[in-house]
């Protein structure tokens, strides 16, 4: 498995799913997005994963004036605005090469052991 763990320091559910790696002793790569954040190609991978970049946008963001950039542009600049502001992805984006999962959920880590 080639896992990445995309989260903050501040995001509880990031943490869970860096030590739900750790317990089961899978090594995890964690990239802090208020550091290095997410490229083009993995954002775009990831919505590809998850049925798109609609399901990857957090409607409880904290930071509501880009949440509203985000979500009233037109599809073809979301991905623009969406790599400018990055805090309005739900966190944590757990990738498992072209599989990915958005929150804490444990139930599909599992099913990437087998």
């Amino acid at each position: 498995m080639n896992i990445q763990i995309f989260g903050t320091k501040k995001n509880q559910d990031a943490r869970k799913a860096e030590r739900w790696f750790k317990e089961r002793r899978i090594r995890a790569q964690y990239i802090d997005m208020n550091e290095k954040g997410i490229s083009r190609g993995e954002l775009r991978s990831v919505a590809q994963a998850c049925g798109g970049l609609d399901n990857l946008i957090d409607d409880a963001c904290r930071d509501q004036d880009a949440l509203a950039l985000v979500k009233y542009i037109s599809p073809a600049q979301r991905e623009d605005a969406v790599l400018e502001h990055p805090q309005v992805l739900k966190l944590p984006i757990v990738r498992n090469g072209k599989h990915a999962a958005v929150g804490y959920r444990p139930e599909v880590y599992e099913s990437w052991k087998d």
